[in-house]
């Protein structure tokens, strides 16, 4: 493994910086103060403006609407965007359906929904998880049925992050309750316009928004389905591979935003250790265990940056959770106080933290599944549960 510096051109340098330069005019105090008080995870005015640039999808090719770059400047560009702090969940979530509907869509599909993605007038969001079903996708109960040319579906959607921002929901359903689990499902790019489609907000203890999205009666034309009926659980599956970073890691990745919320918090910790004099008359920074906390948490988001795929998705979350609680600890009470109580530690850094860590070991398919994951696939070992009958 190289830990080498990595040695930029010119044009490269040049490029991060213009990067730099359109996330300060639109990541604004205003725009992360909306973010703060609403969790919404997406701003219109920035989406559009990297997508006029070919940067909401910046690794496709240009005559696909993207801008053609490579897996480096992909990469400063994702963690940019991370560190302004701007609202990109659902921007993140829309890049994964267009890899169904290349290989599932039809053409007309194609040539109607991607070139919009990609200039940001177009958001998807994932239509998987329902209240019963948890992580087990092929126990979904929202029911497609077929009436001519037209399918009507009825059931209910959670946990639909940017459904309010969406103008597509990527939508598991069943189509077929006779057939095995795996085998009786299929995909529809469902329009969130459609009536019968109803959003309701799901508030989460990380300060995020989600969504309940239910469907009475929607009826929508076979043109969006994808993929063969009842065969769905193919269709998914490359969109799922990639939101579980099974793809095996390779520069086009972007850096973790769990990463990133553990680099927060350690230059919070650097900030607090700093300014904090201790009752010796001294900054805490002096005293060893401070130091010491803080290294091992140096040397643990060096760890998780370095552990690629599904992997580093456990370890990022592991670490993320790991250090929230660590820093609790090391700063002590003060820590708990929320963003604008009075003596919040670096303005509540800590205390948003150790609130937000633990989603992330559900997000996007929980920590479990990935190790699961990471021991089938990668370590070749047997399944930890047996298979449903077929």
């Amino acid at each position: 493994m190289n830990f080498g510096v990595v040695e930029l051109d010119d044009d490269t340098k040049q490029f991060w910086a213009d990067v730099k330069d359109l996330l300060a005019e639109y990541v604004t105090d205003a725009v992360l103060e909306e973010e703060r008080a609403t969790g919404s995870g997406f701003n219109e005015q920035l989406h559009l403006a990297l997508g006029k640039r070919g940067w909401v999808a910046p690794s496709w090719p240009v005559e696909a609407g993207g801008a053609g770059l490579d897996g480096m400047r992909t990469r400063i560009i994702g963690e940019e965007i991370l560190r302004s702090g701007a609202p990109y969940v659902l921007a993140s979530t829309t890049l994964l359906p267009p890899i169904a509907i290349r290989m599932f869509g039809s053409e007309e599909l194609q040539n109607d929904v991607l070139p919009r993605v990609a200039d940001g007038s177009i958001r998807i969001c994932l239509g998987y998880t329902e209240p019963d079903c948890g992580s087990d996708l092929a126990a979904v109960r929202t029911r497609a049925v077929q009436d001519g040319d037209a399918w009507i579906i009825n059931g209910q959607k959670m946990f639909t992050t940017g459904a309010q921002h969406s103008q597509f929901c990527f939508l598991l359903a069943r189509t077929d309750p006779a057939a095995p689990a795996h085998k009786g499902l299929t995909v529809f790019l469902l329009p969130l316009e459609s009536p019968g489609v109803e959003i309701r907000p799901i508030d989460t203890l990380g300060g995020e928004r989600t969504n309940f999205v239910y469907l009475h009666d929607v009826r929508i034309n076979d043109r969006w389905r994808l993929g063969e009926v009842n065969s769905g659980w193919s269709v998914i599956a490359a969109p799922l591979t990639a939101e579980h970073s099974m793809g095996g890691g390779d520069s086009d990745e972007i850096t973790s935003p769990y990463l990133i919320a553990c680099e927060d918090l350690l230059q919070s910790a650097l900030a607090w250790a700093t300014d904090t004099v201790g009752d010796d008359g001294h900054p805490v920074s002096a005293q060893q265990e401070v130091r010491r906390g803080i290294a091992e948490i140096a040397i643990a988001i060096e760890l998780a940056r370095s552990t690629p795929g599904a992997m580093g998705r456990i370890v990022c979350s592991d670490t993320l959770n790991a250090t929230a609680s660590r820093l609790m600890d090391l700063v002590g009470s003060s820590a708990q106080l929320l963003r604008g109580a009075d003596g919040a530690v670096v303005d509540g850094a800590f205390e948003f933290g150790f609130r937000f860590a633990p989603g992330t070991a559900i997000y996007g398919g929980s920590t479990d599944i990935a190790r699961n994951m990471v021991a089938e696939r990668i370590l070749g070992l047997p399944r930890s549960t047996p298979r449903r009958s077929t």
